[in-house]
């Protein structure tokens, strides 16, 4: 078994990487297919996803059996500013790993967004249900998703939100910075979804990958808050004293359009290797004890 990651430097990159050497976690042991496995790891210095040529040269030589695609271009702002480069990673970079893997006869894994999704629905939204996005962002990694599913047979499009994890920039390690440094902050509460843990994510990515069961599918902590909820317990399991405010969205300095509503519901989980997600207090509470434990904090 030969896993290729991109974006192996980043967040979930890591943690796949850490979770395939380990072969468990808190959730579980990985399927026996892994016990044996190659992990070739890329970032953007040592494979451009963006150029096609270069990519079938590197699958060519490598053979990989899996790749897993973690890598994207996620800021919301500079998408809208670098609009062609937004694509090139989000949707171009996807579609040629889509090409190379089907060449190969590899699995391909891509990960996607909640930002697929208007945010209108008021409910969560299931795999059947039709993106509508209305951002470069989500409509960069939308059409990541046509191409993934266009071009290569052997596809899973995993979709999430609001991920954190111990390593890289993500809004539980902002807000623990702010909050050793200010008193008070303020945070939008008028957009809900789901925080997810990249171990839960790695976790639930692997198993599905050892299958065959193909397809889209949402992956996210179970539950829903606010950002402003999502901050508040945050400050409460790291004991930290700073008073956090809620916010509108009007409120807070963007012009960029989000989804005011972007839970996912697991309903393919459910139906084939389970939803074994943590409830997103518990993931939260357990990642900012190990910080604690790390002494980090």
């Amino acid at each position: 078994m030969r896993v290729l990651i991109t974006g192996g430097n980043g967040q979930l990159g890591k943690t796949i990487i850490q979770l395939l050497r380990d072969k468990e976690c808190v959730l579980g042991e990985l399927d026996p297919v892994y016990s044996n496995c190659e992990i070739i790891c890329t970032n953007k210095g040592t494979l451009d996803i963006t150029n096609l040529g270069e990519v079938k040269s590197y699958f060519m030589k490598f053979k990989p059996n899996m790749v897993i695609n973690a890598g994207a271009y996620t800021h919301v702002e500079q998408c809208e500013l670098n609009n062609d480069l937004c694509f090139k990673v989000n949707a171009l970079g996807p579609r040629n790993l889509a090409f190379a893997s089907e060449e190969i006869e590899a699995k391909l894994i891509h990960l996607s967004t909640d930002y697929v999704f208007d945010g209108q629905k008021k409910m969560p939204y299931q795999e059947h249900d039709l993106p509508n996005p209305i951002n470069a962002y989500g409509k960069s990694k939308y059409l990541g998703e046509e191409y993934a599913k266009e071009f290569c047979s052997r596809y899973y499009i995993l979709r999430t939100s609001w991920l954190y994890g111990y390593e890289g920039k993500n809004f539980v390690n902002t807000m623990l910075a702010a909050g050793k440094e200010k008193k008070e902050l303020h945070v939008v509460a008028d957009q809900i979804g789901s925080p997810t843990n990249t171990i839960d994510l790695a976790y639930h990515l692997l198993q599905l990958a050892a299958a065959d069961e193909y397809g889209i599918y949402h992956c996210t902590g179970n539950g829903e808050c606010s950002w402003y909820e999502f901050a508040k317990k945050i400050m409460e399991y790291a004991e930290t004293n700073c008073k956090i405010h809620p916010i509108s969205t009007l409120d807070y300095n963007s012009t960029i359009q989000r989804p005011p509503y972007s839970t996912l519901d697991h309903m393919m989980l459910r139906c084939t290797i389970g939803d074994h997600m943590r409830n997103w207090q518990d993931a939260l509470k357990d990642f900012i004890k190990n910080l604690t434990d790390r002494r980090i904090l």
